[in-house]
């Protein structure tokens, strides 16, 4: 089991940036597929991007490709998404999440219920 905790939300203006940080701690034996959901009030959880420790691979959304980067810092413990160009549409409670892979099926990561989940950062883009 992998405890996660995530950090760097707030507030921004439209067209502003923000980087979300995913420290694990405790960590099992990796590697592992770290990454992001987001879930706006009303709205399904959508899923942001995914980091793969074993290679570096990384996988986006189509709605923040080319917006959001993903990567891992150089202590390798902490998972970096580095958000640009921000809209209004990405206003949501962010969820750190660790799987095995970063398995994308039909635009989404495919997790599984028993996955590790962080407790969630704000994120806010007013206009």
């Amino acid at each position: 089991q992998v405890q996660l905790t995530e950090s760097g939300g707030g507030s921004v203006h439209v067209g502003g940036s923000l980087r979300l940080r995913c420290a694990a701690s405790k960590p099992a034996r990796g590697p592992f597929g770290i990454g992001w959901f987001r879930q706006a009030p009303g709205k399904q959880r959508e899923w942001v991007a995914c980091f793969y420790t074993g290679d570096g691979s990384a996988y986006y959304a189509d709605s923040v490709k080319g917006r959001f980067t993903i990567s891992q810092d150089n202590a390798k413990d902490t998972v970096i998404l580095q958000m640009n160009s921000l809209t209004p549409e990405g206003t949501a409670l962010y969820y750190c999440v660790a799987e095995r892979e970063c398995t994308v099926l039909a635009g989404s990561w495919a997790i599984a219920d028993q996955s590790d989940w962080g407790k969630g950062t704000q994120v806010t883009v007013s206009s």
